[in-house]
């Protein structure tokens, strides 16, 4: 998972990049589709084309359509703010899943638990607030809705985990983002300049390694002790937005990814506990 952040983190400064000319639903469409070469490679010179069979199909085309909203909503918000103040949003995903993972996995939270999750929301609503940090009200509202996608695309991969294999999942993830992506885009499509495929190619090598490594991440563990890694992204993000576009995040930004990291360490240890690790 740490090395899947990491990945995500240089593919998510390469789209903020491309943002700056191409519409949000076309980045998506562009992340998927040069991810797919990426994916498909090992997959024939390894003779495991059989693997990529869907088992679940409704589970694979509902995250299909989670892809589409998440990327496109985060890519706007990247767009619109800086990488650390949208990762900071980001961070609450963990909490998010941690609730759903009740209904939807039949997993147990704990009411302490509980609390955490909604302590980690009010961290968001500290990073949210008027002159909290390098938010404007669009950007918010769209990093929330990548969250809302993100964390209902997490729950869905744990599902999916029990009856299809890795290799089909992350096909899937990308060739069904490609496919809805670039449908929609069709209406604001740019031609895509020469000084561009660098960074296309950049967006396709770390894309499909970071679903890969997230992939199997989230095979291997619950939901809730996996997802509480994506907090090394805020280290990530701050390097790159110091490094790249000379941005610090706020102090806003700064005390509410505090209180939902504490939020999301805290569900990290309980799970940690009850399973005597």
């Amino acid at each position: 998972m740490v090395i899947a952040v990491a990945l995500f983190s240089a593919m998510d400064a390469q789209l903020k990049l491309l943002a700056a000319h191409y519409a949000p639903m076309q980045v998506g469409f562009l992340r998927g589709a040069m991810s797919l070469p990426f994916v498909l490679a090992p997959i024939v010179l390894r003779g495991r084309l059989g693997r990529l069979r869907p088992v679940n199909v409704p589970l694979h085309l509902l995250r299909g359509v989670l892809s589409i909203i998440m990327l496109s909503s985060f890519v706007y918000a990247v767009r619109e703010s800086s990488l650390t103040a949208t990762y900071s949003i980001f961070m609450c995903a963990p909490l998010v899943v941690a609730g759903l993972s009740v209904p939807l996995l039949g997993e147990k939270v704990a009411r302490a638990q509980w609390i955490a999750i909604g302590v980690g929301l009010g961290g968001v609503l500290i990073m949210l607030r008027p002159g909290a940090g390098n938010f404007r009200a669009a950007a918010g509202i769209a990093a929330l809705v990548a969250v809302a996608g993100y964390s209902l695309a997490v729950v869905t991969l744990r599902r999916l985990a029990r009856t299809d294999t890795t290799e089909s999942m992350v096909f899937w993830f990308a060739a069904l983002l490609s496919i809805g992506a670039g449908l929609l885009s069709i209406p604001v499509w740019r031609a895509i300049e020469p000084a561009d495929w660098p960074l296309l190619l950049g967006v396709g090598l770390t894309g499909a390694l970071g679903q890969r490594f997230i992939t199997e991440a989230f095979r291997q563990a619950p939901a809730a002790v996996v997802a509480p890694f994506e907090y090394t992204a805020l280290v990530w993000g701050a390097v790159l937005d110091l490094l790249v576009w000379h941005v610090l995040p706020g102090r806003g930004t700064l005390l509410g990814a505090s209180v939902v990291i504490g939020a999301g360490l805290y569900l990290l240890r309980r799970e940690s506990v009850s399973r005597g690790h």
